[in-house]
This record gives structure tokens, sequence and C-alpha cells, in this order.
């Protein structure tokens, strides 16, 4: 039976194609690629199975639970896969620390949070989105609505925020003090004969993870968040969270939520809410997600391509490696350092319909989360090139880095 709009408040209440690719220049061997694309055993006790980037690890519930593992619990009661998911990015939305996402996220260059979100729900074929919208912490929820209530799939700008109204979502005025400092940091930084006051300080950029010294313990900022500080301390993410679920009858759900690139420009919309490029589900098949540089993925439908390299038989692993190829190859010279190695990374996640699941980026030391009989944990993702993203140079001005 159909969700009656009704339903939709009591329940927002109570949860508050085979392709020839060119060889890249300083990747790795073909060989060396199969083998690290191989899924590595992890003792896996079957579905349900949740995977998500690496921040739904980070977020806890107020039991202590993290977000992933709050998925996880729900699909092992019983729960449908994208109500699932939808709950544990939730969490996340509402964490006011992480400042990728919802109501901690970091606005654009005029000092304005826009959030973007996507889902889909593979028992049922359908879909949904929001971009663009303004003031409303739970986007993800939201696209769930205009699949549920609407004949529509993408809704965006002040059109989302009046449909959320009227949906009964509360208007929550997203840029909090934390997020608004480093607004701040970052405006005063642009331009020396402005009328903005340099603010002194700020931390330095951590070391990358891939060249951090073995043993050391993860930094919640760099692993977690996918942010990094530039040399005045001014702080710069990309990151986002796309969770992916299939329970124990092998039903899958998929979400993506965020507040876009750092300091965009207003208006710009990434992957997150394009279905096909932030995230892509098929009951038949398994769901795929991303997080990273969201116009490079875009131009390759990166999530979509995953599930249809999956569809041809290619392992979760297998398929991400290939689709991290095709992004390469569609990436215009300006990105690429000397190697023909991109300046950016991004991150994809994978599960099967049987349960199977990993994830990659370009470059070594990626995590990402998981949670099924085990428990929740970070694993490693499978990746094309060894050591840690190229820095650019005096010469690469043409590009900002996301």
């Amino acid at each position: 039976m159909s969700p009656t709009r009704r339903d939709f408040l009591g329940a927002g209440a109570a949860v508050a194609a085979g392709l020839t690719l060119p060889k890249l220049a300083g990747a790795l061997p073909a060989a060396t690629i199969r083998e690290r694309s191989a899924p590595t055993p992890t003792g896996f006790a079957g579905r349900p199975v949740a995977i998500s980037s690496a921040n739904g690890l980070r977020t806890k519930h107020a039991d202590g639970r993290p977000a992933i593992q709050v998925t996880y619990d729900l699909m092992a009661k019983g729960s449908d896969p994208l109500d699932a998911a939808v709950a544990g990015v939730q969490l996340v939305e509402l964490d006011p620390t992480d400042h990728s996402v919802g109501r901690g996220g970091y606005p654009n260059e005029e000092g304005v949070v826009q959030l973007d979100a996507s889902c889909m729900h593979g028992p049922s074929k359908r879909a949904g989105a929001v971009a663009g919208l303004e003031d409303i912490a739970t986007p993800a929820a939201v696209a769930k609505a205009v699949m549920d209530y609407t004949n529509h799939v993408l809704l965006a700008g002040e059109g989302a925020k009046r449909f959320a109204l009227k949906m009964g979502f509360k208007e929550d005025k997203q840029l909090n003090e934390e997020a608004q400092e480093a607004w701040r940091r970052w405006k005063s930084r642009q331009n020396p004969n402005d009328n903005w006051l340099d603010i002194p300080g700020g931390r330095p950029r951590p070391v990358p993870n891939a060249i951090r010294p073995a043993g050391s313990p993860p930094d919640l900022d760099t692993d977690l968040l996918d942010i990094y500080y530039d040399a005045d301390g001014v702080p710069h993410t990309y990151g986002t969270i796309n969770m992916n679920a299939v329970t124990s009858t092998g039903d899958i759900g998929s979400v993506t939520t965020t507040s876009g690139l750092s300091w965009k420009i207003p208006g710009r919309i990434g992957d997150s809410p394009i279905i096909g490029a932030g995230q892509y589900c098929d009951n038949d098949v398994g769901a795929a997600g991303s997080t990273g540089r969201g116009e490079s993925n875009i131009k390759v439908c990166g999530a979509f391509l995953a599930v249809e390299f999956m569809r041809q038989g290619m392992t979760p692993a297998q398929s991400l490696i290939k689709v991290m190829e095709r992004v390469i190859a569609m990436t215009e010279k300006r990105l690429l350092d000397p190697q023909g190695r991109p300046y950016f990374d991004l991150k994809y996640y994978a599960v099967n319909k049987k349960g199977d699941y990993a994830g990659a980026s370009a470059y070594e030391g990626g995590k990402f989360a998981v949670c099924d009989a085990n428990g929740p944990r970070l694993e490693d993702c499978v990746y094309l090139f060894k050591g840690a993203e190229p820095t650019r140079t005096a010469t690469d001005s043409a590009y900002v880095k996301p």
C-alpha cells in the first residue's frame, strides 16, 4: 500500500555496458590492478550489509552506535533498505561537526548553505532528489518525499524548499558558528584590496593518510571527513555521505546527501542529486555511489556505470576500478599532472545483491565504512595509484582544487 502524507509526517517525526579504456600514465600495472581489485576476505557473514563513505562511522547516535550501524540494525529488524539508509545518513546531516553534509555544511561563496541529495528504492524502481535546497536540515528525507509523493524525480532551489515545507519539514537555518567562522576566514583571503580583514591563525594542512607513519591512529578530519586545510588555515571539503544497503532478502536502497563543494559558486550542483552519478540502485544487481569531485563523476555517470559493470559479472571492486579508469580517461589536461594522474580524488562505493562490497579511490590510503554481522568498521579502498594525491604547482593556475 502506498504511504499517505500523514504516514510520511509521522515517520519523519519518529526519525527526527563494457568500455575500451586507454592506458593510464603512471597507473599500477594491469596485473597489479587486477590483484588489488579482488575482494579482500573479511569474514563476511552474509546479508544484510550497509556500506558508506567513512563519515558513516564517525557520526554517532545518542546511544553511541555509528550511523552505519543504525542503518544495519534497522534492516536486521526488517526495515526497508532505503528507509534504513535515510535514517543513517540523517544522523550525519544533523551532525554540526560534519562540514560536508546538512546542518554543519560549509556554505557557498556568499555564505549560504545549499544542500543536495538523491535516493533510489530498488524494489519499487523509484527515485527522488533535491538540489540547491536551503534552510532544511535533512535533504535526504526530502528527496525520499519527492519519490514517495510526487510524479517527479528532481526538485530544485526555492521550489524544493516550498515542497519540503508543505510536507511538514521545519525551516532550520543551516550556517552554524563553526562553519561561519571558516567562511569568514576563506572570504578574508580572497582579495588583498577588499574590505575584509585577514583572520590570523588556523591549522596547517594535515599529513595525507597515505604517507602518515604506519600504525598512526586515524585522524577524524582527514580520514573520515575528506577535509584539508590550505596554507592560510582555511578548510576545504569535497566530502559527502553515500550509503548503500542490502537486506537479508536481497532488496537494495541507496542515498547520497551533501552540502557540496565548500565556497562553491551559488547554484553549483554536483553529482550527489544526479540519479546515476551520485548514486544508483538496481534491485536485480546492486547499488553504487560516490564522494569527491562531482564534476568529474557527472561526466561518466559513475554510479550507473559501476552497477552496469556489476551486471556484466564484475565484482564490486573490479567495477569501481573500471569506473575510476573511465573518469581519468575523461579528465581534461589542466586537472592532470605530467604523469596523467588527477590532481583530485574520487571515492566510489558499491555492493551487489549477494552482499559483496568494495570501496575504491584513485590514490592509496582511502577508507570506507561497512557494517554487517561482524559489526561496524573501516576498510581499505582498492586504488589505482600508489602514494598520495599529487600537489599542484604554480603552473596549474587554471585549476582550483576541489
